[in-house]
């Protein structure tokens, strides 16, 4: 925002007081789930200084909320990662609504409706937990035995203990492995350094009978292709439901558990309705609140 200042020469640019939340989402726990710096009032910042507020929140994601360019939608936001812009992501979804839901936000139907790059997404309150509908696939189908190869690589997996692959890519251009098990996909340590941006999922499953039944991994590179590890990741697990499905791996609903690596405790409920549509919940709390100079 551009203020016109008194002056000789020229105007002056001044930042001005932006609603700010952070929101932990995916833990009922705060500080055990994957935060997301949120600013309300998104309007009239320019890409470069959404990307530059990004960086400097230093966490894997930032949203800014504006207001709808249709009538079907609550708000619209942009979603922001360290390096560029994604057209949709699971925990800044459900941490974007719970932070306009806190700051007054009133959806004008049953469901909230989020517009952001891939479309309108619903969302739906679950008692006490948020529920984001999971949008279709980009790309989906298997991955390439070259493809698969260098993803092993990476991993410093052998071949042997991969059950199944597939692009799961919702947004985030996913590329998901189903290993022989939750403790083999825990065991995972893969390497840092790449040569190119890789977003890998990596899914197990659980002994039946336990809390939980899936436990899932989210690695994606930074703007330096350093691979990092994602706490607890929506858009991910969304596609991995989609594809374990499909595919007749599982049923919903379950949980799936994400983030043990990293210390957290991530907990993502899984579910499906009657016209087939999976979605993806879990807590959410704001658990900071205030303003930003922007």
């Amino acid at each position: 925002m551009v203020v016109e200042v008194a002056s000789d020469r020229c105007a002056t640019p001044l930042s001005m007081q932006r609603r700010f939340a952070q929101v932990d989402v995916f833990s009922a726990v705060p500080f055990l789930g994957n935060p997301v710096a949120v600013v309300l009032d998104g309007e009239g910042l320019t890409t470069e200084e959404m990307q530059s507020i990004t960086r400097w929140t230093n966490l894997s994601e930032a949203t800014f909320l504006l207001p709808p360019t249709t009538s079907a939608a609550d708000y619209r936001v942009r979603i922001f990662t360290q390096s560029r812009e994604l057209p949709f992501a699971g925990h800044p979804t459900l941490g974007s609504c719970r932070a306009w839901l806190d700051a007054g936000g009133t959806p004008a139907g049953t469901d909230i409706v989020q517009e952001c790059g891939v479309g309108l997404v619903p969302i739906r309150r679950d008692g006490e937990l948020l529920a984001f509908a999971a949008p279709p696939t980009t790309r989906s189908g298997p991955v390439s035995e070259e493809d698969l190869a260098y993803v092993c690589d990476v991993l410093r997996l052998d071949r042997s203990v991969v059950v199944d692959a597939a692009w799961t890519d919702n947004g985030p251009g996913w590329v998901s492995l189903l290993l022989s098990s939750a403790e083999a996909v825990l065991d995972v340590t893969p390497r840092v350094a790449l040569d190119r941006e890789t977003d890998i999922g990596l899914v197990g499953f659980h002994p039946p009978g336990g809390d939980v039944a899936v436990e899932v991994r989210g690695l994606f590179t930074d703007d330096q292709h350093v691979l990092r590890e994602d706490p607890v990741t929506g858009s991910l697990n969304a596609a991995v439901a989609q594809w374990l499905i499909a595919g007749g791996r599982a049923e919903a609903p379950w949980v799936a558990a994400q983030g043990a690596v990293l210390g957290r405790a991530g907990q993502v409920h899984v579910s499906m309705d009657a016209d087939d549509q999976v979605w993806v919940g879990g807590a959410t709390t704001v658990v900071v609140s205030g303003t930003i100079e922007a």
